[in-house]
């Protein structure tokens, strides 16, 4: 149903304003520290441990990518073992690959669940009998901050001997079955981003939780040259330091995050009931922190998903298509990579849409949005999908501490 014509991009990043907290920033000029690991970052750290995880150890990093390759290249370094292969799924970003790549690993491709489009076990399992004693490190993803069970990749690390380091990018407040935030507890390294488009948006940053507390120290010594002594590089190194600023800027997302989290919450469900009829990722825990609306097209025509994309733009409406082409297509991952079979990950990757989603939006939009796609999808269809009457759930009084 063609209405008046809004504009709604696909994403609205809406980090946290600096211009607002000058008394912070100016503090932070004055206090003559910009980088390693000063007043910010260190509070930051604290502060996460207080307010999402209740215990544990962070490990705050300029982004997620030089997390994971300091995540990864540390479990190398602590087993000392001459393995080939990072295990992941190809259903995820290029930066789970490229981690691996950068630490000197061959990325090992296994599909995902049909349902939680999650790493499946099934084709770890298979994957690992396969390549036993050849696989380094598994790299489960939390594919759109759903979360996963750390128990069976503590039994992988059990039976198979392999280490696990998780790409939790976009995991930050989502919660497992238990209730807490996902990671919480587990010694291996959880790393997740803070980039301007997540969720938890601070601009470029991210964070590496783990229980263990050696572990951690080690990880900073890691990201900051390897230098475990003031100048002396006593282990393999990069930067990867958190900037000041950008830490000044997590610390001031993370005390209005759950709004953020309840807002994007409160879109997820517009969206649902807007869109009933169109498939969807089932949420593995009792939280999963919204960061888009993901839908899978009818099967019949998403081979037409191009068209439809350029269609919803010509109605003001920007969508997407994460992950399409999935890794084992892309051209330089195929180059240097190896895959399993792959049935449930190309299914998804042919039919997932993107739809908007940010801090900003209304449910108004939603609606807007999942009227024009449901314009569209009949349109392809040739059958009308347009529910008679959708309702809309009112808006709150204020939309992330703006009038609605």
């Amino acid at each position: 149903m063609m209405g008046v014509k809004r504009e709604i991009r696909m994403a609205k990043p809406n980090p946290p304003k600096l211009s607002e907290h000058l008394a912070e920033l100016i503090a932070l000029e004055q206090s003559g520290t910009f980088s390693n690991y000063g007043f910010q970052a260190r509070r930051l750290e604290r502060e996460l441990i207080e307010q999402l995880f209740d215990s544990g150890h962070c490990l705050s990093v300029c982004n997620a990518t030089m997390g994971l390759m300091v995540a990864i290249r540390s479990t190398l370094w602590r087993r000392k073992k001459q393995r080939k292969y990072a295990l992941m799924p190809s259903y995820t970003f290029a930066a789970t690959a490229h981690a691996a790549l950068w630490c000197g690993l061959t990325p090992l491709f296994c599909d995902v669940d049909a349902d939680t489009w999650l790493g499946s076990e099934a084709a770890e399992e298979e994957l690992l009998c396969r390549y036993k004693d050849e696989i380094a490190v598994v790299i489960p993803c939390t594919t759109f901050g759903n979360s996963i069970d750390m128990a069976r990749y503590d039994r992988y690390h059990r039976r198979y001997d392999v280490d696990i380091v998780v790409d939790a990018a976009a995991a930050l407040g989502s919660k497992g079955h238990e209730g807490k935030q996902f990671g919480q507890g587990s010694r291996w390294p959880i790393v997740y981003s803070m980039h301007a488009t997540k969720p938890f948006s601070s601009g470029e940053a991210g964070v590496i939780y783990s229980a263990d507390s050696d572990w951690i120290e080690e990880m900073r010594a890691m990201a900051s040259f390897g230098f475990e002594q003031p100048r002396v590089a006593m282990l393999p190194g990069l930067n990867a330091k958190i900037s000041e600023i950008a830490a000044l800027t997590a610390f001031l997302q993370l005390q209005r995050f759950e709004e953020v989290v309840d807002q994007r919450a409160r879109l997820k469900v517009q969206y649902e009931i807007s869109l009933p009829e169109l498939k969807r990722q089932s949420v593995n825990g009792q939280r999963q922190v919204a960061s888009y609306e993901f839908v899978l097209l009818p099967e019949e025509i998403a081979h037409l998903r191009s068209h439809m994309i350029e269609d919803l733009k010509d109605r003001g409406i920007g969508t997407g298509c994460y992950f399409s082409p999935h890794l084992a297509e892309q051209s330089y991952f195929a180059q240097c990579s190896v895959s399993g079979p792959l049935p449930n990950t190309e299914t998804l990757s042919h039919q997932v849409l993107t739809l908007p989603m940010y801090d900003t939006m209304t449910r108004e939009e939603v609606q807007y949005v999942s009227d024009e796609l449901l314009a569209v999808l009949s349109k392809y269809t040739e059958r009308d999908l347009t529910p008679t009457a959708q309702p809309c759930i009112p808006e709150p009084a204020y939309v992330m501490g703006q009038p609605a």
